[in-house]
C-alpha cells in the first residue's frame, strides 16, 4: 500500500546553465520511500534490534534532503515493499506507476530513499526515463555543493569517486567538468567504460595523496594549539539538530545556521572563554545521518578526528522531533566508528536542543526521564533563546577546570596588577582593605584558576 504526496512546488532553487541552452528552472523531481516490512536493522556488535523510524518521519527527513539541493518536488509517495525485486526493488507494478507519474510530472530526477544496487539504479533509469538517484548518491550530491574549503571540496570529491566506481553510469560524468554541486544536473556524456575506470583510480591516487597533505596539515596545527593547552570542545549530533545555531549562541560567530540539512558542511574552531575565565576551543562539526555512507566517513576522517582528539564531546540533540531517540543512535554509531564511547560520562555531555518547541507537558515529562536515567542526566537548551545555556557553559568549565572553589587572597600593594585578573577569572564575593594597604578578596574559582592564581602569586613574590 502506498502513502502518496502530491508535493507542493514552492521549492526556488539555483538556475541550471547548459552549454547552449537557455537557463531553466530548479529541477523536477519525484521523491520515493521504501518501506521494507521484513527489513530488519541489527546493531553489528549486539545483533540488538535497533530503532526503526516511522514511515512519516522517512519521508519527511527525504524531502528534506531533496531540497536541501533545491529541487522542485512534483510528487512524493511512501511504498510498502514485502518483496523486493532484485532488479528493481519495486515491483513491475509500481515502476509501471511512477513512470507515468514522471512523464505525467516532467520529472527529471527520481530519488529513492534508499540503498541501490547499480543494477538496479540503472534499470530504474530506463522504466522511468529519468536520472535516478538512491540515498547515498543524494547525501553525496548535498556534500558536494555544501563544500566550501579546498579540504572539504577533496573529501567530497573523494567520496564521490568511491561510490562512482561501481556504477558508471550517465548521472555520474562529473569527472571532466569542472564545477561542484549536483551531478545529474548536465556533464560533458558518457565515455568508453575503460577509460572512466582509468581515470576513477588515477584520481582517487591523487586525491588520496593531497588529502594526506591535508591530514598531516591538520595534525600539525593540532600540535600548536596542544602547546598551548587550550581543551578541545567538539559539538555533534545529527543533520539539523542545532548545531552552528549552538556554535553561534556559544562563541559569537556567525556560523550559518538554517532550518536546513547539512546547512553547513566544513568543520568551524573558535576560542571561547567560559564564565570564570577558562579558555576553550569550540568546534562545529559536520552533522551526522541514518545510514551515512561508510566510505563517506572515511573520506571525512581527517574532519572527524577534531571528534576523536577533543576533550569534550557534547552530543546535541533535537528533542523536539519524535525520532531523536532513533536520531541519537545513529550518532552514537558513528561515534563507535570513531573510538568515542558515546556512554562515557566523563567525555561526552548529552545536550538536549530545541525544547522552546515543546509544550510544558512534554517537556516536564521529558526532563523528568532525563532526571532519573541510569546515566548522567542531559542539559537542556535552547539555542535560539538562550535558555539553560549558562547552565552548560558551567558544566563545561567544570569538566575542564574543575568544580568552583572558595578562596581567599591577600594582595600586597606589589601585586595589585592581580585584582583585574582576579575579578575576570573568578566570582568575586567580598574585597576588604586593609589598613597596611593589602587588600582581602574572597572569591569562587574554578580548581585550575586556583593554580593559576598560587602561580601568579609566586612569580610576584620571587619578582
Amino acid at each position: 500500500m502506498a502513502r502518496e504526496k502530491d508535493a507542493d512546488a514552492t521549492v526556488r532553487g539555483k538556475p541550471t546553465h547548459h552549454p547552449g541552452t537557455e537557463a531553466k528552472g530548479p529541477t523536477r523531481a519525484v521523491v520515493i520511500v521504501p518501506v521494507l516490512t521484513r527489513h530488519q536493522r541489527n546493531d553489528d556488535e549486539t545483533n540488538r534490534p535497533r530503532l526503526m523510524r516511522s514511515a512519516d518521519a522517512r519521508h519527511d527527513e527525504a524531502v528534506g534532503l531533496a531540497r536541501a539541493i533545491n529541487l522542485d518536488l512534483v510528487h512524493t509517495a511512501v511504498v510498502t515493499i514485502n518483496d523486493p525485486r532484485p532488479a528493481t526493488l519495486l515491483g513491475s507494478g509500481k515502476v509501471a506507476e511512477f513512470a507515468e507519474i514522471v512523464k505525467e510530472g516532467h520529472a527529471e530526477v527520481v530519488v529513492v530513499d534508499h540503498p541501490l544496487t547499480p543494477v538496479q539504479q540503472r534499470n530504474l533509469e530506463k522504466e522511468l526515463d529519468a536520472k535516478v538517484l538512491d540515498r547515498t548518491g543524494l547525501i553525496l550530491e548535498i556534500f558536494g555543493e555544501r563544500a566550501r574549503t579546498k579540504e572539504g571540496t577533496l573529501q567530497v570529491e573523494l567520496a564521490h569517486l568511491n561510490y562512482q566506481k561501481g556504477r558508471l553510469v550517465r548521472s555520474w560524468t562529473h569527472l571532466e567538468r569542472q564545477r561542484g554541486g549536483a551531478g545529474f544536473l548536465g556533464g560533458p556524456g558518457e565515455t568508453q567504460i575503460e577509460s572512466d575506470r582509468r581515470q576513477l583510480q588515477e584520481k582517487i591516487i591523487k586525491l588520496k595523496q593531497e588529502l594526506e597533505t591535508v591530514r598531516r596539515t591538520r595534525d600539525l596545527h593540532r600540535a600548536k594549539r596542544k602547546k598551548v593547552p587550550f581543551p578541545v570542545v567538539a559539538i555533534v549530533g545529527y543533520t539539523n539538530a542545532g548545531k552552528s545555531t549552538l556554535f553561534n549562541r556559544l562563541t559569537g560567530a556567525d556560523v550559518l545556521a538554517q532550518d536546513m540539512l547539512f546547512a553547513t558542511l566544513d568543520p568551524t574552531l573558535r576560542r571561547v572563554r567560559l564564565p570564570h575565565g577558562t579558555p576553550i576551543i569550540l568546534s562545529d562539526t559536520v552533522g551526522f545521518i541514518s545510514d551515512l555512507p561508510t566510505h563517506l566517513i572515511a573520506a571525512f576522517r581527517a574532519t572527524l578526528e577534531e571528534v576523536v582528539e577533543a576533550d569534550l564531546v557534547l552530543h546535541l540533540r533535537d528533542i523536539s522531533d519524535p525520532d531523536t531517540a532513533a536520531q541519537a543512535e545513529d550518532v552514537e554509531r558513528i561515534l563507535a566508528d570513531l573510538g568515542v564511547d558515546a556512554g562515557d560520562a566523563k567525555r561526552v555531555i548529552e545536550v538536549w536542543n530545541k525544547i522552546d518547541r515543546l509544550d510544558e507537558g512534554n517537556r516536564t515529562r521529558l526532563l523528568a526521564d532525563g532526571a532519573n536515567a541510569s546515566k548522567a542526566p542531559p542539559i537542556a537548551v535552547s539555542a535560539v533563546t538562550g535558555e539553560g545555556i549558562d547552565a552548560l557553559k558551567a558544566i563545561i568549565e567544570t569538566r575542564m577546570a574543575g568544580e568552583l572553589e572558595d578562596l581567599t587572597v591577600t594582595i600586597e600593594p606589589a601585586q595589585f596588577g592581580l585584582v583585574d585578573w582576579l575579578y575576570r577569572n573568578g566570582d568575586v564575593v567580598s574585597r576588604s582593605d586593609n589598613d597596611d594597604g593589602s587588600a582581602t578578596i574572597s572569591l569562587k574559582a574554578t580548581q585550575s584558576a586556583r593554580e593559576e592564581i598560587e602561580s601568579r602569586l609566586r612569580r610576584k613574590n620571587n619578582g
